[in-house]
């Protein structure tokens, strides 16, 4: 049956693209997510806790795994120790006007990471300055560094211990995979330590 919409065929062609790179990601990512989980796992037993950041969308997505693990993603379970270092606009005019966007999550890492916390950076392209010196610090401040990074990761790749990057050029294609990336991320840390 066809459908005469104008609509269709860039839903088709959107649909076809994410699911190309899909089947990419499932092919390069599922050894690093392991690890991402373990990791994750790891530093929240031990009283540490993950800090999310991100830009634009990414800032967004940034907010909503930090609620996924604070609050709860499949089952009912006590708080994760996360949180978004793009929630709180005082926070972010302040250091942006009197030091620079540049100086964003460096400032934030400064205040709230702690050696063994993980800094999960989100970037589509891997080139924001903001998250390539947040990244930075939080390497200095003896964090674990985890990537969801876009195209080829970017200046960020080499920054993180552990990259899951979406190899598309697309920005709505890597953010859609983000989101699938971090709700398996958020999933598998609450099965790993809430089921026994």
């Amino acid at each position: 049956m066809q459908i005469a919409s104008p609509i269709f065929t860039p839903l088709y062609e959107a649909a076809a693209e994410l699911q190309e790179t899909t089947v990419k990601v499932c092919e390069t990512c599922g050894p690093t997510l392991e690890k991402a989980v373990a990791c994750c796992c790891k530093a929240l037993r031990h009283d540490h806790k993950i800090l999310f950041f991100g830009n634009g969308g990414s800032a967004t997505q940034a907010q909503h795994l930090a609620a996924e693990l604070i609050n709860r993603f499949r089952f009912d379970r006590k708080p994760l120790a996360a949180l978004a270092l793009t929630s709180d606009s005082a926070v972010t005019t302040a250091i942006g006007n009197d030091y620079s966007f540049a100086d964003l999550f460096v400032r934030q890492l400064e205040g709230l990471g702690r050696p063994g916390d993980i800094a999960v950076a989100l970037s589509t392209s891997g080139t924001s300055e903001n998250i390539v010196r947040g990244l930075k610090k939080a390497r200095e401040l003896k964090l674990n560094t985890i990537g969801l990074l876009g195209r080829d990761g970017g200046r960020c790749l080499e920054l993180c211990d552990l990259a899951l990057v979406v190899p598309a050029q697309n920005t709505a294609r890597i953010q859609e995979l983000h989101l699938l990336l971090g709700h398996l991320l958020c999933g598998l840390i609450e099965e790993e330590i809430y089921r026994p």
